[in-house]
């Protein structure tokens, strides 16, 4: 496994559900484009899963 995911918002958070809009606040994502850098761990990667059809990831 990589130590680092980055992980960039694709998608916008208009219209989803309130879960996935507090998920990509907590990932530290506010606009389409935006990426940020975080250790992979298992609760990012669950934060990721659950927001999988908004951001892309890739393992740094």
């Amino acid at each position: 496994m990589a130590n680092t995911l980055v992980v960039t918002q694709i998608r916008s958070e208009i219209g989803g559900k309130p879960q996935h809009r507090q998920t990509l606040r907590s990932l530290g994502l506010k606009r389409i484009g935006q990426s940020v850098e975080k250790p992979d761990s298992p609760e990012f990667r669950g934060m990721v899963r659950a927001v999988a059809h908004l951001v892309t990831v890739e393992e740094k």
